[in-house]
């Protein structure tokens, strides 16, 4: 299939359907494991899954100077422990949240990550627009609405999702600075790796690891090791080679439509009309922040001479 730009949308939206069900697959694992035995697990599939890639793939799509190039393993191992440690954060905080809300709910919450991004850019000097800040208050209208009791009365599952977007957002922004020094794949096996060995560490600690519960849980782990981690990581890597990032941006976080949307189907989740609402106006939130990230884009473009693909 040739990559253009119609075909690269594709595969994000193709991305974004495999996230936004994964919260169905991490909701359906708490059945059987804890949530550190099932992250420990799925991100071990997910750098398995990529360790093909990684020794015989293309390494064209790696940046100049890379690790990958100049074969400096300790910057891919530094980098790794790095982003590992967020990513370890993010995913056990998210895993937890999720035992206590519903994956409709999870999905919306975590897409947050794409207005804090850009917030959390102001400590390192980066601006933020107009737009930035108007999705970022509508979507804290929506969160209001979304929560049983507004955010001061926050319930404990949506507060841990809230504080995982958090980790996300801070995880965007250090694979935006590790990525132009270590090629992705190589990024995304290392920091795998770490997120499985201090998940299965914590799991050793303070939950009881069960053989025959983990292979109840077999399905849902499959998917969010296989699907989720090591399938839609991929499918963006090479969806992004084409894609302009905001319009990337945008399509991947309608992964908090597909959340509500499997919630609705197989675990039988509804929402009040309240909670509608919110949902809508997060969205709008996460499009609001987005059109700003473009806008840049294109103003930038335009000074440098340069023309996005």
């Amino acid at each position: 299939m040739k990559l253009t730009s119609r075909n690269a949308n594709l595969l994000l939206l193709l991305a974004a359907v495999i996230w936004g069900f994964a919260f169905v697959a991490q909701r359906v694992g708490m059945r059987y494991v804890g949530p550190l035995t099932f992250n420990g697990v799925r991100f071990a599939l997910g750098a398995a899954a990529l360790i093909p890639l990684l020794i015989w793939g293309p390494k064209t799509g790696s940046p100049h100077g890379s690790a990958a190039e100049t074969g400096d393993r300790s910057l891919v191992i530094k980098g790794g422990i790095i982003a590992g440690l967020v990513l370890f954060l993010g995913a056990t905080l998210q895993q937890y949240g999720v035992v206590y809300t519903t994956a409709g709910k999870a999905g919306f919450i975590t897409g947050l990550y794409v207005v804090f991004v850009p917030l959390l850019g102001l400590l390192v000097g980066q601006k933020t627009g107009r737009f930035v800040w108007a999705g970022a208050l509508t979507a804290a209208g929506g969160l209001y609405l979304l929560s049983a009791r507004g955010i001061v009365g926050i319930d404990p599952g949506d507060g841990l999702v809230l504080l995982s977007a958090l980790f996300w957002a801070v995880h965007v922004q250090v694979i935006g600075r590790l990525t132009r020094r270590i090629a992705p794949v190589q990024l995304a096996v290392a920091q795998f790796t770490v997120v499985s060995i201090l998940s299965l560490i914590g799991a050793v600690l303070f939950e009881t690891i069960d053989l025959a519960a983990i292979r109840a849980a077999a399905i849902p782990i499959l998917y969010a090791g296989l699907l989720s981690v090591a399938v839609a990581y991929t499918l963006q890597v090479v969806a992004q080679r084409r894609a302009r990032p905001a319009h990337a941006a945008i399509i991947l976080s309608f992964e908090s439509v597909f959340a509500a949307l499997g919630g609705w189907l197989m675990l039988s989740e509804g929402l009040s009309t309240r909670g509608i609402i919110g949902c809508g106006l997060m969205l709008a939130g996460i499009l609001l922040a987005q059109a700003d990230s473009e806008r840049r884009a294109e103003v930038q473009g335009t000074a440098t001479g340069t023309a996005n693909p």
